[in-house]
């Protein structure tokens, strides 16, 4: 099977799943709802049904689909940033960057908000950014940006936050339940202004990502190599870096850590499509977001009673998916 044969039967399967996971995700509730009133909604403009569909689920869904996209997009870029198909939105410390800021603004009590950010989100934002904008300063020996040193200061100051966390959380149980939110991620106090601000930054990243994919193709031939082929190495990395960690801090600060999508989904659609990546990103891009619509799915409708962490889901699905995927390979 040729690869463009590949890609169109991927493309066409995740547009057939993706309105399927948009349509069950406006049907599943705990107000019972059929396709008869979505029909009256569309038709008559009934107002409370509106808020359960449109106010509650469609917001819900979309917000869903744009982390999912964002996640897995920054996994891509990554994956192509350090040449190893292990590597993560989160390897450079965003997530335990993130949850420190957002577990910081809960113990303090803030309650301000900035546009469509609470506190706990803006915390979580700039903290993920200024863990990274950290972590790069201190990577750059005599000007000079090496990778490995990056990865491995990622991962010192990642467990050095996520440390951080911990002391928090042990000074105030009291604070735990509002702090599982972002430690295991979940949807369900998705708004409309915060699809608003998501969105934005993920479409915005895709372009730019695009616009730069042939210069990641050239990197994956070895700086050198990238260089005497007329690409300026040290600046595509550093647009690449800045984009990943936009699009994690961004996901992480509205819907908590989601672990897995940005690992597993790039590294299936790589053996599916291949390692171009002027198809690899808006491929990973699309399936990340469909992937976590169902997740989502999943974490609403397998307890009756209750609502379990999407990042439970992702990792129950994703690690054994993971390790099929790492023996298929080999």
């Amino acid at each position: 099977m040729t690869a463009r044969k590949r890609r169109t039967i991927l493309l066409a399967g995740l547009i057939v799943l993706g309105l399927v996971g948009f349509l069950t995700s406006l049907l599943i509730g705990p107000v019972p709802t059929g396709l008869s009133d979505l029909w009256r909604l569309v038709s008559k403009g009934d107002r409370d049904l509106a808020v359960i569909v449109v106010d509650l689920r469609l917001s819900r869904a979309l917000l869903a689909f744009f982390v999912g996209a964002g996640l897995a997009l920054a996994g891509a870029i990554l994956q192509g940033f350090f040449q190893n198909p292990l590597a993560d939105p989160f390897v450079l410390g965003v997530s335990s960057g993130s949850s420190f800021g957002a577990v910081l603004a809960i113990q303090l009590g803030l309650g301000v908000s900035f546009a469509a950010f609470s506190a706990q989100s803006l915390f979580a934002f700039v903290s993920g950014l200024l863990v990274v904008s950290f972590i790069y300063l201190l990577s750059r020996r005599r000007g000079v940006l090496k990778v490995e040193t990056l990865l491995l200061t990622g991962i010192a100051l990642g467990a050095l936050a996520s440390a951080l966390t911990s002391f928090l959380l042990f000074l105030r149980t009291d604070s735990f339940e509002q702090a599982v939110f972002w430690l295991l991620g979940s949807f369900a106090l998705a708004e409309w202004n915060q699809v608003g601000v998501v969105a934005p930054y993920v479409l915005a990243s895709l372009l730019v990502a695009q616009w730069l994919a042939r210069d990641m193709n050239l990197l994956s031939l070895g700086d050198e190599t990238a260089r005497s082929l007329g690409c300026p190495v040290d600046r595509v990395r550093g647009g690449f870096l800045v984009l990943a960690t936009i699009l994690a801090a961004s996901a992480v600060s509205v819907s908590g850590i989601i672990g897995f999508v940005g690992l597993i989904v790039p590294h299936w659609v790589r053996i599916w499509i291949g390692p171009d990546h002027r198809h690899l990103f808006p491929f990973s891009a699309l399936t990340g977001g469909v992937c976590l619509i169902f997740c989502d799915l999943a974490s609403r409708s397998l307890l009756p009673a209750t609502e379990l962490p999407i990042g439970i889901i992702t990792a129950a699905a994703g690690a054994p998916f993971f390790v099929y995927l790492l023996h298929r390979r080999s």
